[in-house]
């Protein structure tokens, strides 16, 4: 029957791919793996599909010294120490302020550079000194050092998921002022003329990579070319060309000229911001390479939740009716207990650093786990219900016909059932695809984080969400399409 033939191919097709998920080694000897957050320049940002900057350089020469492989991953920067401690990383460099907190979770190599927490103000602001943001809306990057000077020491701050955002925030009169590094700070007021950088900065710091506790040989690999690079003046070279580099991207392309009519203007202003943030630089490359991750992971994610819902509605009708099952019934309602009650975003990071935390799984595999068995925990209601809705004359007319208990379900309940909750289970995979936007915060480079590189290359903000929010509405309006002749077909052979 089409019931159990579709769950079969279904875990075939899902265990094909996981063998392949899992087909590489755990680990890799002779790397090394970095994480950090591309959007904070000139310290690390992206070239393409490169990861450029001061940080990665630096790391590029200790592979280079002691003939190891370096990897570089984009992740968001409160994740990155994380990473660093529960083993998914070796190092993490992302222009990381030395701590006491952070100490005491990870070993940090000797400082590279000496920087400072600087304050970003609209031109023409009242704030002209740094006593003055007492009391006013101040934009922060979540977990950087300006968020835990401002929180200790002057207020609770608005925090963005990086620099660029706060910046934006300011641009917009969102947030009064923004605190964030100078060098950054620098690169965000070069391309917004708008914007200024008051004199007088807010506190010094030190930056530092930071190691994973008791790997002292990848530290003293880390501190000699440090060390070196400094002797040679070759960091400061380093430093300067990037810097340089990015003050001339941050310029931007030439204005148009002024002066046509001002649905011209307009026309004109749409052409030049669909130019920079698209085009140059081939930036489309970044929505259309997430979009693919995101197709990858819902799909598969829709299978797994569909496996699990089925097996888990099954096993809670079967008690629901007959009473058996009282340990595997029990063991589901914890799990539908747990899997509902928590946020989508923390089950993420607790498979990702807690349950594989020790093992090097694809990316793509965790969140598959992550959102299917998420997934699957609002399947099996929605199809629980569709069982429980079929009328228990049906049963009785299956067993009078000599079936038992399992024929019964899976010849004659299921598929009535799932005719049933068609639509809202249609509804559950919509709601999957879009959960599948949170997928950055353990690095995968999915639909929403191609769009979130695109602002912090351009400081733009409104071409990059529009174009997200319009891929997600097409594949969604298709989906609802499919879903639809679907449901038409079903019930033309009733």
């Amino acid at each position: 029957m089409p019931s159990i033939s579709f769950l079969n191919h279904l875990g075939a097709l899902l265990t094909l791919w996981l063998l392949l998920c899992c087909g590489a080694p755990a680990a890799e000897n002779g790397r090394i793996l970095m994480v950090t957050e591309a959007t904070f320049p000139p310290y690390e940002f992206r070239d393409g599909n490169a990861i450029l900057g001061i940080d990665p350089e630096i790391m590029r020469e200790v592979a280079q010294r002691t003939g190891r492989e370096l990897v570089i991953e984009d992740m968001s920067f409160d994740s990155v120490i994380t990473a660093v401690v529960s083993g998914k990383a070796d190092v993490a460099a992302s222009g990381i302020t030395v701590t006491p907190e952070r100490r005491r979770k990870v070993d940090f190599s000797i400082p590279y550079v000496e920087a400072a927490q600087v304050i970003i103000v609209p031109k023409g602001s009242p704030i002209r000194k740094r006593e003055d943001i007492r009391g006013k809306r101040i934009g922060v990057q979540h977990g950087a050092t300006g968020d835990i000077y401002v929180t200790r020491n002057i207020q609770q701050p608005e925090r963005f998921p990086n620099g660029a955002l706060a910046v934006a925030a300011v641009a917009a009169g969102k947030v009064d002022a923004a605190v964030i590094d100078q060098d950054p700070a620098t690169m965000y007021v070069a391309g917004n003329d708008r914007l200024e950088i008051l004199p007088e900065p807010l506190t010094s710091e030190s930056y530092a990579i930071a190691v994973r506790k008791g790997d002292t040989a990848l530290l003293q690999d880390i501190n000699g070319t440090i060390a070196a690079l400094k002797a040679s003046g070759k960091l400061e070279e380093i430093r300067n060309a990037y810097a340089a580099m990015q003050v001339k991207s941050a310029a931007g392309p030439e204005q148009h000229a002024s002066g046509g009519g001002w649905l011209e203007n307009i026309w004109l202003d749409l052409k030049e911001s669909f130019y920079v943030n698209f085009m140059q630089e081939g930036r489309w490359k970044y929505l259309t390479n997430g979009f693919l991750v995101t197709v990858e992971v819902s799909f598969f994610s829709v299978l797994l939740g569909i496996l699990v819902g089925f097996v888990v509605a099954v096993i809670r009708a079967t008690h629901d009716k007959t009473g058996n099952l009282r340990f595997l019934n029990a063991l589901c309602k914890l799990y539908l207990t747990v899997i509902r009650g928590t946020p989508v975003v923390v089950q993420l990071l607790m498979i990702y650093f807690v349950i594989f935390g020790s093992v090097d799984v694809s990316k793509v595999l965790v969140a598959v786990v992550a959102f299917g068995f998420n997934s699957g925990a609002y399947v099996a209601e929605i199809i629980r219900g569709g069982i429980m809705s079929i009328d228990k004359g049906q049963f009785e007319a299956g067993r009078s016909l000599g079936l038992g208990y399992a024929q019964t379900m899976i010849y004659i309940i299921l598929p009535q059932a799932f005719k049933n909750v068609l639509p809202s289970l249609g509804n559950e995979f919509i709601v999957l695809l879009k959960e599948t936007s949170v997928s950055g915060y353990i690095a995968l480079q999915d639909l929403t984080k191609g769009g979130d590189i695109i602002r912090s290359q351009t400081y733009t903000a409104f071409m990059p969400l529009t174009a997200v929010a319009l891929i997600y509405l097409s594949v969604v309006m298709l989906f609802s399409w499919m879903l639809g002749k679907l449901e038409r077909k079903l019930k033309n052979n009733e």
